[in-house]
């Protein structure tokens, strides 16, 4: 299947999914978010492939956010409205919740809702050169997607409030010292150490890896019990309505 915004490739039960506007930064728009979606969903019955590399096209992983879209006027209905507000968590859990190994191969830079997307996938393969940042607050939102229970579990909780409050660029050696990445390659090399991680796990038995995998979701899960509670969809629908509310006294 054919996809507008991602690109995909495959060698044998290794599946690379990337995200396909290299002139736009890969920045990740609605269209992606759909893409992504269906693309998990159709790995959901598909026993070939045993690994998802997922990546960026041109010269950086990804910008993040498509901020463009964020003026877009959202439609009348309510319900529709806050469907749409939580697409980026449906995203990120279609990741997380792949039943393959996943392995993010991030390369010159990833910003906000890609770092998020990056911290969904079980290995992280970062370039020395990359930097990272979540800049969210910064422009005035708070870090949605579900990010902050993934991001806690991962960093730690006092980490993962820095990072976000402070809105501070960090590396790739900053971000595996942190646990964000899990490996560090050289810049040229970040897709190459991602493939040679695959061909570590096609190379063990494939029922053992899916069941380790399926008992480690069950274990994040049992362990992040705020993350039923945690509203994603209403922050974000909160935030653009009072958007909307300051820009209609800002014409008054």
């Amino acid at each position: 299947m054919k996809y507008e915004t991602l690109a995909i490739e495959r060698d044998g039960a290794v599946m690379t999914m990337r995200m396909n506007r290299p002139d736009k930064r890969n920045a990740i728009n609605r269209q992606m978010h759909r893409d992504i979606q269906q693309a998990c969903l159709d790995l959901a019955d598909d026993f070939e492939t045993r690994v998802v590399i997922f990546a960026g096209e041109g010269a950086a992983f990804s910008a993040g956010a498509d901020t463009s879209e964020w003026g877009m006027a959202g439609p009348d209905n309510e319900l529709e409205l806050r469907s749409q507000s939580g697409i980026g968590s449906r995203t990120s859990a279609a990741l997380e919740n792949l039943d393959q190994i996943s392995i993010a191969a991030v390369h010159g830079f990833a910003v906000g809702g890609a770092v998020v997307f990056a911290s969904a996938c079980d290995f992280r393969v970062g370039g020395r050169d990359t930097w990272l940042s979540i800049p969210e607050i910064e422009l005035g939102i708070p870090l949605s997607w579900n990010a902050l229970p993934r991001l806690a579990r991962i960093v730690g909780h006092a980490k993962a409030l820095e990072l976000t409050v402070l809105c501070e660029r960090f590396s790739a050696q900053q971000a595996l010292d942190y646990g964000l990445l899990t490996h560090l390659a050289d810049e040229n090399h970040v897709m190459e150490t991602a493939q040679d991680i695959a061909e570590k796990v096609i190379k063990m038995p494939a029922l053992p890896v899916a069941m380790t995998k399926a008992t480690m979701k069950a274990l994040r899960k049992g362990t992040e019990a705020g993350e039923a509670a945690y509203s994603d969809p209403d922050l974000l629908l909160y935030s653009r309505l009072m958007q909307q509310r300051r820009r209609r006294r800002g014409t008054e």
